[in-house]
């Protein structure tokens, strides 16, 4: 990132508690008008990056620049006010004795009239034109929500830090409402880290996605990159259901009841673990078990019996224990496929999507 340009660098950001690394040696880049999400479980430190951002805690190593600028190292502290940052937190964080106009306007400089016209467009923007003189209590959650967001952009911040601003809606009102706040802060050229604990969030966002654990992260990338090209086992298995399948390496090469592996760079004799996603399981729809054709990709087919099969809306789901070693394995079809429990059926799975990993201690 060049020295003039409006985004966020942070690098090498530290901060401890009791003796423990929170955050430990995070560094990454926001460009203006980029979307990256910091995702991870609950407690990894998202949060915390998120406040040291924001100039509401401090950090113990590291700087964190705005728009060119460094706002906090070990010799400089910038109060939050002065940063150039919009915040977006999950209760919205409205003044409750303001109106709508009021609560948009709270931060803006300028002249009366300066004021009016920017809280107009913005209310014009998140389609609340007629709520200026209605106050929080009077509005519904996803209300409630445009007028946070109207109210984050409006001093045009350089940086937008949303932490989990949508968690508190409605399933049916948070799509949409998530995307009408992308479409604003794309057009307002805005940089925007957002932090989530939801995978589905995050792909459906991002531009980039920071995955996080136990205080780092782990992986950086485009959605598609993180999730098809996962780090490791528990980077894979953030994102969707995995099935694990294990073998020991002989010559590059594992073999499973499935066929041979590749596993290239893994000594000879390292027990590895296989990882492959329910949906890349082709089942056997050959009722007479005489088992499927197989292709190269496919691999050899393996006979499992259905322990379980439920239909989840749009797919179903049906569980197999394998007959070479009693494990079970999950595989999905996208329609409906209810097979009776006791069914022998025979399955694939498809070299290409599998991801072989060495065994964890």
């Amino acid at each position: 990132m060049t020295a003039n340009t409006a985004g966020l660098r942070v690098e090498g950001l530290t901060r401890r508690f009791g003796g423990r690394d929170v955050v430990s040696n995070v560094s990454l880049e926001v460009q203006a008008g980029q979307v990256t999400c910091l995702l991870g479980p609950s407690g990894c430190g998202k949060s915390t990056t998120l406040r040291i951002i924001a100039g509401v805690d401090q950090q113990d190593a590291g700087r964190v620049s705005v728009g060119g600028q460094v706002v906090s190292d070990g010799a400089v502290h910038m109060p939050a006010e002065a940063r150039h940052v919009g915040l977006m937190f999950q209760d919205f964080a409205l003044f409750p004795h303001l109106s709508v106009f009021d609560n948009i306007a709270f931060g803006l400089k300028g002249s009366k009239r300066e004021a009016y016209t920017r809280v107009g467009e913005l209310l014009e923007r998140v389609h609340l034109e007629g709520f200026e003189t209605a106050f929080p209590h009077e509005l519904s959650g996803g209300e409630q929500q445009r007028v946070a967001l109207a109210r984050a952009i409006a001093p045009r911040p350089r940086i937008m830090l949303m932490d989990e601003p949508f968690s508190g809606l409605d399933n049916r009102l948070r799509d949409g409402i998530r995307d009408e706040t992308l479409d604003i802060l794309k057009d307002e050229n805005t940089a925007v880290l957002l932090v989530t604990h939801e995978p589905d969030e995050a792909m459906r966002m991002a531009d980039e996605i920071a995955l996080m654990r136990d205080g780092q992260i782990v992986q950086r990338g485009a959605p598609y990159n993180v999730y098809n090209t996962p780090v490791d086992q528990d980077a894979a298995a953030f994102f969707s259901d995995i099935n694990v399948i294990h073998g020991v390496v002989e010559g590059a090469l594992t073999d499973t009841p499935f066929g041979g592996f590749l596993a290239p760079g893994v000594p000879d004799g390292t027990d590895v673990e296989i990882v492959i996603r329910p949906q890349h399981i082709r089942i056997d729809f050959d009722r007479q078990g005489r088992g499927p054709n197989p292709t190269p990709e496919d691999g050899s087919p393996a006979r499992g019996t259905v322990m379980r099969s439920r239909f989840m809306g749009n797919e179903s789901l049906v569980e197999f224990r394998m007959d070479h070693d009693g494990s079970i394995l999950k595989a999905t079809v996208p329609s409906v496929f209810l097979p009776k429990e006791g069914t022998a059926l025979w399955l694939m799975i498809r070299r290409g999507r599998c991801f072989v990993f060495p065994k964890r201690g």
